[in-house]
């Protein structure tokens, strides 16, 4: 539901919808209070859990909880005076199933230090199983080694998460799903796919008169997945870069004369491929340009750019916290993807399948 969360109860019979400029602005015990009303039988069914936050993104651990129906486990994060990070997990955890939320982003180093600290304090507190919640990987981009000497930080972010006593690990929209190749412990890599499908359905009216557009070739699976199931056509520009985070050329693949280009990528850092593709595009005719990304990252120039753009909206998911972003663009739109690691927590805990998430969005 556009600027709002709609709760709906397990067999669908009953629906509160609870709109807001800013969801992040809404008691949590109001939408707990509406959740434990309308799904009474939740808790019950949800014995021996814990759901902790760091602080990458406490908004995010907050509306997880309250779809739930939970309140956030009790957890104290500060740093010394020589910086090292210190956690202090306040309430007990031994024979709990416990889900830790921490994404990467801001100050990813500290969080992801931040991350590995708690999952270590949950272990040796005895928790019986201890799952990372990882909205947004970090280094999930160095993940093969591309020139002489390069590292594979994403095979190594994955060796620590393992050796700090990670049982499993969410996620959602890996830059390259081989890393899940590179742990030992189950994966599960969730899709925004679902809740992209319902935003564009939803948001714009001519969608059957548009074009699904890769920026890259790494993400024509992506469109081509998106476009089948709209039902309508795609594109492909391929992109050559003289160095990281700067692009030469592009070559657009495709026909978008007259036509809605709707870009889609997973994740948008400095906004540079995003800029030169919207180009492109409407050098190539096009009549509008959108712009849409699991992980809006928007490091250095990137707002600007986007303020400076032709785009019509840029849309992202709220992985990565995006309050900040929108006060200084007012272009930036954000998909609400909560309730779909909630759900992912939910199925989790009661050992239910998961990949009913990888193609449907529950409410």
């Amino acid at each position: 539901m556009k600027n709002g969360i709609q709760l709906v109860d397990e067999d669908k019979s009953c629906k509160i919808s609870i709109t807001n400029s800013d969801s992040s602005e809404i008691s949590f015990n109001h939408i707990s209070e509406l959740v434990l009303e309308h799904r009474p039988s939740l808790c019950p069914r949800m014995p021996n859990i814990k759901v902790f936050g760091g602080s990458s993104h406490p908004e995010l651990t907050k509306l997880i909880c309250a779809r739930l129906g939970l309140e956030p486990g009790r957890v104290i994060t500060k740093k010394f005076s020589n910086r090292e990070t210190s956690v202090e997990i306040n309430e007990s955890v031994r024979g709990e199933d416990v889900f830790i939320v921490q994404s990467g982003c801001g100050e990813i180093n500290d969080n992801l230090m931040e991350l590995l600290i708690m999952i270590n304090a949950c272990k040796i507190a005895s928790a019986s199983r201890v799952t990372a919640v990882i909205p947004c990987f970090p280094y999930a981009r160095q993940d093969r080694k591309d020139k002489s000497r390069a590292p594979i930080s994403a095979k190594l972010v994955a060796n620590m998460l393992s050796v700090a006593g990670a049982d499993h690990i969410i996620t959602m929209d890996l830059h390259a799903s081989q890393i899940q190749g590179f742990f030992d412990i189950p994966v599960d890599n969730l899709f925004a796919e679902p809740a992209v499908i319902r935003w564009i359905s939803l948001h714009i009216p001519d969608f059957k008169n548009a074009v699904i557009v890769s920026p890259d070739a790494g993400g024509a699976k992506r469109v081509t997945s998106i476009a089948d199931r709209l039902n309508i056509d795609f594109a492909l520009i391929h992109k050559e870069r003289k160095r990281a985070n700067q692009v030469d050329s592009m070559v657009l693949v495709g026909d978008v004369t007259k036509r809605i280009a709707i870009l889609v990528d997973d994740m948008a850092d400095t906004c540079g491929t995003f800029e030169c593709a919207s180009q492109k595009l409407l050098s190539a005719g096009a009549s509008k340009v959108y712009a849409i990304c699991t992980h809006g990252i928007f490091s250095g120039p990137a707002i600007s750019k986007i303020n400076n753009s032709p785009f019509e909206a840029v849309v992202v998911t709220n992985t990565i916290p995006q309050e900040e972003n929108m006060k200084n663009s007012n272009k930036i739109q954000v998909i609400d993807v909560s309730m779909m690691f909630s759900e992912a927590i939910r199925r989790t805990h009661n050992g239910e399948s998961v990949s009913y998430l990888f193609t449907q969005m529950p409410l």
